[in-house]
């Protein structure tokens, strides 16, 4: 049985004359196997049907071979010519390679397509998991900022108590140990009382702790909570260390006051606590500097 050329297979399985050409002269004239693999991977190019510029005939550098040389004079020369079962029965064999080709791309193809998902999903579960670390150390940060604001605070608290003890100190020795032993004025004479109607005193409350208020002589205020037995000296102290620099940076004493009635408190009262003071449940203390003495 005559065998069709690999041109005319090609051409018998439907591809244009000058892209089979174009893909024999390619592939180096190495059968209709090779041309068919170089069209099935170039069909989408947007070159694949212009003409070469070297004449088929001199591809890749060398001459015609001899059977490539018959094989073209043979087209025009009186090939014997193959009977319509023959030419179906090449064509059959022709298109079932063309499909096990076709199957062969689609399959690498889903293979690709499977690699290129596995990768996504790869890097999507790196991309969650450092999402995940980088949360973790968000939170783990914030609760050592928590920890360390807790202690500084702790800390604070602890320098207040221990300037309060000497300040105390610093005092007695000023005073020879007789600190608040000031002289009471004498006390009032009792009058005679006045008959009322017998009824029982109403219950005095007990407060725990009080609120004071401290207007500085900047326009701003600071407010805390102290235990009603605390000391005066202990808000002047927290006035101390939470007043802002003053211009010059000098920091002068201060002197606490009371709007009304009007009282300025003296260095005796700084040892009598909050609630001895009438402070207690709130109060509002204004600061002012003293005047050198």
């Amino acid at each position: 049985m005559a065998e069709l050329t690999a041109l005319e297979s090609l051409i018998e399985m439907g591809f244009p004359k000058g892209r089979a050409e174009k893909a024999l002269a390619l592939t180096g004239n190495q059968g209709i196997e090779a041309a068919m693999d170089w069209l099935m991977e170039h069909e989408d190019d947007p070159d694949v049907d212009e003409p070469l510029a070297t004449p088929l005939g001199h591809v890749l550098g060398r001459e015609p071979t001899p059977s490539e040389q018959g094989a073209g004079s043979a087209v025009g020369e009186g090939k014997p010519v193959l009977t319509e079962e023959e030419r179906q029965e090449q064509t059959k064999r022709m298109l079932e390679l063309v499909a096990q080709k076709q199957r062969e791309r689609e399959e690498r193809e889903e293979r690709e397509a499977l690699e290129r998902e596995r990768q996504r999903r790869r890097q999507g579960q790196e991309l969650s998991a450092a999402r995940q670390r980088l949360q973790e150390d968000e939170m783990r940060r914030a609760a050592e900022e928590r920890k360390r604001e807790k202690a500084e605070e702790l800390a604070a608290r602890q320098r207040v108590r221990e300037k309060i003890e000497r300040d105390k100190a610093e005092r007695a020795k000023k005073y020879g140990g007789n600190v608040g032993s000031q002289p009471s004025p004498p006390a009032a004479e009792p009058g005679p009382v006045p008959s009322s109607p017998s009824r029982e005193p109403p219950t005095k409350r007990e407060y725990d702790q009080c609120r004071i208020q401290v207007r500085l002589p900047d326009g701003t205020s600071l407010t805390q909570t102290f235990r009603a037995r605390e000391q005066l000296a202990a808000v002047r102290l927290y006035v101390e260390l939470h007043r802002g620099e003053e211009p010059g940076g000098g920091q002068d004493p201060v002197q606490l006051l009371t709007g009304f009635p009007r009282r300025a408190f003296s260095e005796a009262d700084m040892e009598r606590p909050l609630q001895e003071l009438g402070l207690v449940p709130s109060a509002v203390l204004i600061v002012a500097k003293k005047c050198p003495g």
